[in-house]
Order: C-alpha cells, then structure tokens, then sequence
C-alpha cells in the first residue's frame, strides 16, 4: 500500500511542468475583482431594469444577514464583500426608461460602488424604519420579495426577514407585496454579452483539466485508481487558484458482469476501483471562476497492449451519446417549457432508434442554476415547477444526459454520459467551448478538446 501511495506521488511530481500553456491564463485575485465589479456594474445598469420591467415589478427588495446570505444577493455583493454585513438590505426601484433604475441600501455604508446607503442613523435610528420611509416616499406599485415554492435559489427571504417586514410595512402597502421568484431567476439566467465572451475561457480550463486528468501523465494502469483521479483534479484546481462547486467523480466501465445503474452511478459509486488497460472512463468535473460555473462529464478508454486507438464499437456508441445532444438542442425554443422540450427531444430520439436519458440543467452563477428544468435523472415525465418554466434568450446550460447502448463485444448494455455547457440566443444553440465528439484514448498526445 505505501509504495502505491509513493508511486502515485510521483506520477503527481512529474505534472509540475505538464502542459501549462494549455490552459488559459488566469487571473490574480486583483484583477478578478475588477472584472466582478465591471461585470456586475453592466448587469445592474443594462439588464435589471429590462427585467424589472418585464415582470412589472418596480420595487425590489433584497434582504439577508451575515451568513445566511440570500441566494441573489450573493450574485450582487462586490468582489470584496464575501459576506453581507449585519443586516443588509438592497432597494431597487424602478422610475422609468427615462430615469432608470434607483439603487439603495439601508445600511450604515455603501455597498461598493453599486449601491448607495440610505441609512440616517440620526432620522431613523432603526434600520426597518428607514427601509419603510424609502418605501413610503416612492410608492412602488408592486414590491417584490424573494419566495418561491419552486426555486431555492429566489426563496431566499427568512422567515424572521418576512415577519419583521411585514410587522413593519405600512398596510396600505400589504397587498403590494408579490412574489419577485421569475424576476430573480431572470437575473440569475440571464448572461450578457461580456459575460459570455469570459465563459468560453473559464470552459476552457475545466476542459484542460480534464484532459490533463485523463491521460498517461497522470493515470498509470495497474496502479492509479479512480479515487486517484478524483483528488489529483481536486488538487490541480486548487494549484491554479480556483474552485469546485462539487467533488468530482470518475468511474469505470468495463468488460464485467455488472451492468449500469443509475443509483449506483449517482449516489453508491465504488470509491476505488484501479484503472486497467480496457476500461473505459468517466468523469463528473466542475469549477467556480468569476462567479461562474462549468458542469462537464466526458469519456476516455484505456488502450490495450497492441491497440493504437480506440475501438470502433466503442466509437459507434459514443455517437449515440451525441445524437441524444442534438435530439436535445434541435429543440430548443424561446418561450417553450422544459417539460415540453424534454417530450420532443425524447420523442425524437425515439424515432431515430435511440435510448436516451435527459437530465439537462441551468448553469452559470450556480452549478445547479435558476432556470428550466429538463428531465432529471429519475423522471422522464413531468417536473413540476421548474420543468413549467419557459425558457429565455441569452441563457446557459448543462446539456446532460446518456445513451444506453447495448454492446455485443462485452455483453452488457453501457450508457454513454455526457455533459457540456452551452448557450442560447436569437442564433439558436451553441457549445460554449465545443463538446467532445470521440473518446479520448490513454495514452496520447494531448491536442485539446475534440
């Protein structure tokens, strides 16, 4: 065992020099800042309002206390805020398209740049007063809050939150009072065109990484497992200064007896298993940089003694994996459920002779984000909810899903997972940094994302 441990160590060793200028260059935490702050800057400006007015909301409210931070406002809290302070409270408020978008925070400071603080300690010494003279003084027509009964990430208001506000709200303010969940998950949804033009870069290193990871650099036959794996892409994240939004996985499968399930991948996957020549390789691999996510899952096979590529019958099952992409992202549609995507893109698999699973997710300022559902991994039917909400321009996705491919080589039926983030605007659908259209093979030359 320590000299499995040792030997793993220095296949580690030997990456200090390994393929660096593959990955993108990547930003001091200074200059991260920066870019948050323009990021969030523009947003605010250009894209809240257009929001707030599609809704008909014209007072948002936004309230959290250290720690237990709302989902939302977290996503508007300046680079060097990593918390909220005390209580804060953000006021948006909507005076028109010729006067734009007031923003307030009822709080004994700024919030950066983005918000002025509109807490007179001397008028009002308590801080719910002061939020109640901002209300009275611009008489909002509706004032929206963050609940939600399908989305956690717009239900971000506490109980205590609630009841002292409402305690508080004048009553001739009470009916007022809607729900802002669409207008949250638009702001979360929603990526703008800056936006847009960094999550291909920040795609692009989750693809390294991978492509680091699945390969003779750092996968040794016989002796690297897949745990192995898992920590060393844990370990290569944090060397380059960023983050996880989850513990990666990665999995075998084989020629064996035991045949795919779905639990069994999920929730009960064996943490060790060593890597021989044969197998074939999967991985579940995400990373968090500048308040975005990645969410990708890709394939590699271990070549044989005497294999130079990768078997044609596993070739072939891996293009049913793509068809069931396109069956998915043929189908998209502004203004169409994902419920309702999710029946088309099944129905058309079906029709082209496909076994196909869909379990596609919203991705961006979280990894599992605000936004249509479609299809989870365990119903194929309806969700409710979410799988109702329509689907918007200029907004991302994890297009995950499998193909279940019966193979006569090993006997036993496999499922081809795939995941790859993409995007949809008025141009139609598009992969953010391309997807992977063949198994990679181990060993090899690496060239990039195919």
């Amino acid at each position: 065992m320590k000299k499995t441990i040792l030997l793993f160590t220095l296949i580690l060793s030997c990456f200090t020099d390994f393929a660096q200028s593959n990955i993108p260059k990547i930003l001091s935490e200074r200059e991260r800042a920066a870019v948050i702050d323009e990021l969030l800057e523009d947003k605010m400006t250009n894209l809240l309002p257009k929001l707030m007015r599609k809704e008909g909301i014209d007072m948002w409210v936004i309230i959290s206390r250290e720690y237990n931070e709302d989902p939302v406002m977290k996503t508007m809290l300046p680079a060097v805020w990593l918390s909220a302070r005390r209580r804060t409270i953000m006021v948006f408020f909507d005076k028109g398209e010729k006067e734009g978008v007031e923003r307030y925070a009822i709080a004994r400071y700024d919030v950066g740049n983005l918000l002025k603080g509109e807490w007179d300690l001397n008028t009002n010494p308590d801080q719910w007063d002061a939020l109640m003279k901002t209300i009275k003084e611009k008489n909002p027509k509706k004032i929206g809050l963050n609940f939600s009964k399908y989305y956690a990430h717009a239900d971000g208001l506490t109980y205590t939150e609630q009841k002292e506000f409402m305690e508080k709200l004048p009553a001739e303010f009470q009916s007022r009072v809607v729900s802002a969940s669409n207008l949250a998950v638009n702001w979360l949804e929603t990526r703008t065109e800056r936006e847009m033009t960094i999550y291909q870069q920040i795609c692009r290193i989750s693809h390294e990484i991978i492509q680091e990871a699945f390969s003779d650099k750092v996968i040794q036959p016989g002796i690297t497992t897949t745990d192995d794996v898992v920590w060393w892409m844990r370990q290569r994240v944090t060397d380059l200064g960023l983050e996880t939004w989850f513990h990666p996985t990665v999995d075998i499968q084989r020629y064996d007896p035991e045949n795919f399930d779905h639990l069994r991948t999920f929730s009960k996957r064996p943490q060790k298993q060593v890597i021989m020549p044969g197998d074939l390789l999967h991985c579940d691999f995400g990373i968090t940089y500048l308040r975005l996510n990645t969410d990708q899952q890709q394939h590699a096979y271990v070549l044989r003694a005497g294999e130079s590529d990768v078997p044609e019958f596993l070739k072939k099952a891996f293009k049913q994996g793509n068809q069931v992409q396109d069956c998915l992202t043929d189908n998209f549609k502004a203004g169409m459920s994902g419920n309702d995507i999710l029946a088309k893109a099944l129905e058309q698999s079906k029709k082209q002779g496909l076994k196909g699973t869909i379990y596609t997710h919203p991705i961006g300022n979280h990894g599992h984000a605000a936004g249509p559902t479609i299809g989870m991994w365990d119903n194929q039917g309806k969700t409710i909810g979410a799988g109702d909400y329509p689907m918007n321009l200029n907004t991302a996705y994890s297009i995950e899903l499998n193909a279940s491919v019966e193979l006569a080589e090993w006997k036993k039926t496999i499922r081809i997972m795939l995941e790859e983030d993409g995007f949809f605007d008025e141009k139609g659908f598009r992969y953010i940094d391309g997807r992977q259209t063949e198994i990679l093979p181990i060993p090899r030359v690496l060239n990039g994302v195919k």
